[in-house]
């Protein structure tokens, strides 16, 4: 595998504005084919990482390793191996076949990938719709991660309402714990000084867990306070917008 000195540039570009760079996996034994699509996609304002490999180094592709993937020509015995490996990625494919026979017989048997045939403005046709599948995939990307945070911060937060609803339970439980404590350290030999000490640990960390649990009771302070203060400022915006128009 090999990349271009070019579109390294680009993904220290994208990786300054937090955004990771797309890939494009070109699949031909003709380098003049890998070169022409690397030199027309310069012209772009968005230019990917380049991947290029030969047809028989195929069977080694991540799924992870690109967005989307370019096959031009290769050994008539391995095509239908790469274009089976490609789609089982779930990945756009795109197919650039240089003769009728072959875009009918692969349209026929990977209905997945879009064929086209490599006549007058292929190169254009081509850029134009990689760099489409390329920011819808970018978008869908996004639109997974964002549901992943989305189930995380509901599971968070449904952990968060439990222990709340619970910390009245808690503390009534704990505030037994520290009466009996007391009363138990309170009775001079009634226990021995090993008992003693043990009892003296539980009452201090029953301490410790109280002050946790009142720390819960603040924190839920907070936060209603700040909701408070954004229902307000929302409230005051709706009312200036009202205003103004």
């Amino acid at each position: 595998m090999s990349s271009m000195g070019p579109e390294v540039r680009e993904t220290e570009r994208e990786g300054e504005r937090g955004t990771e760079p797309a890939a494009v996996l070109i699949i031909s034994d003709d380098a003049e084919f890998a070169r022409a699509i690397t030199s027309r996609w310069q012209a772009e304002r968005s230019v990917p990482v380049f991947t290029l490999m030969s047809g028989d180094l195929c069977p080694g592709v991540k799924p992870g390793a690109f967005d989307v993937g370019v096959v031009g020509v290769v050994r008539p015995g391995v095509l239908p191996s790469v274009m089976t490996i490609l789609e089982s990625t779930g990945k756009p494919v795109v197919f650039v076949s240089p003769d009728a026979q072959t875009s009918m017989s692969v349209r026929e048997s990977h209905t997945r990938t879009l064929v086209m045939r490599q006549h007058e403005g292929w190169l254009d046709a081509l850029v134009m719709v990689a760099s489409e599948s390329l920011r819808c995939a970018q978008a869908l990307a996004r639109a997974r991660r964002a549901e992943q945070a989305a189930a995380s911060s509901e599971h968070q937060a449904t952990l968060g309402r439990y222990m709340l609803d619970m910390r009245h339970t808690l503390n009534n439980a704990l505030t037994s714990v520290l009466g009996n404590s007391e009363l138990l350290l309170m009775e001079p030999g009634a226990l021995s000084a090993r008992a003693r000490e043990q009892l003296d640990t539980v009452r201090n960390m029953a301490f410790r867990m109280n002050e946790i649990l009142q720390r819960f009771s603040s924190i839920e302070t907070e936060l209603r306070y700040v909701e408070r203060q954004a229902t307000q400022e929302k409230r005051e915006h709706s009312r200036g917008a009202a205003a103004s128009s």
